[in-house]
């Protein structure tokens, strides 16, 4: 199976090669539109910005070719914000794929932003999750999220529910680290290759 880990630049690349590693998989990491299209399966990480993330799609050119691929895609925290359309983290246009607009997360009393460590998935709706369970803990380092639409397939709160997986097509993405989820995000990257 062919796998490219798409680079551009973004944080906890090599968390994600080492996962895949761990389940004997071997990947590539690239930024070369052919090999990302020839790809049996597409893993997008991030962690970082999403203004420069942005930027440095564009300057490579795969802000054109990521949405045009068909093959299973598989966004994971700054790479599921990405899909979106736009987010308020500097004001930055995404890439359109789901229809969803990035928030921060509101100021609480009771809760800091970032949201940052274990917290529970709920309403699980997609083979993505099989073998899990509701209340599964996965782990989150983000502050910005997409709201909750026609589009997610799994939720978490924060206080309030937000999508903790979303899925359009082939583009799936969760928003938690898969690589740092334990067996829970092992179990998800295993369902992923299986699609």
């Amino acid at each position: 199976m062919d796998i490219a880990v798409i680079d551009y630049k973004g944080g906890n690349v090599q968390s994600v090669l080492y996962a895949l590693d761990r389940l004997g998989v071997r990947a590539t990491l690239t930024a070369d539109a052919e090999q990302i299209r020839r790809a049996d399966k597409v893993l997008f990480p991030g962690e970082g910005e999403a203004a420069s993330a942005m930027q440095e799609l564009r300057a490579q050119g795969l802000d054109q070719v990521l949405p045009t691929l068909r093959q299973p895609f598989l966004g994971i925290c700054l790479g599921m914000q990405l899909l979106g359309t736009h987010s308020e983290e500097n004001d930055t246009t995404m890439l359109g794929i789901l229809p969803f607009e990035v928030k921060r997360f509101p100021a609480a009393a009771d809760y800091q932003v970032p949201h940052m460590g274990w917290n529970n998935l709920q309403r699980l709706r997609s083979p993505l999750f099989a073998g899990l369970q509701e209340q599964d803990f996965v782990y989150f380092v983000h502050s910005y999220y997409a709201p909750v639409g026609a589009y997610t397939i799994a939720e978490a709160e924060y206080p309030a529910p937000f999508s903790a997986a979303v899925q359009h097509q082939n583009f799936y993405a969760v928003q938690f680290h898969t690589e740092k989820s334990g067996p829970v995000g092992t179990r998800i990257l295993e369902n992923f290759l299986k699609l």
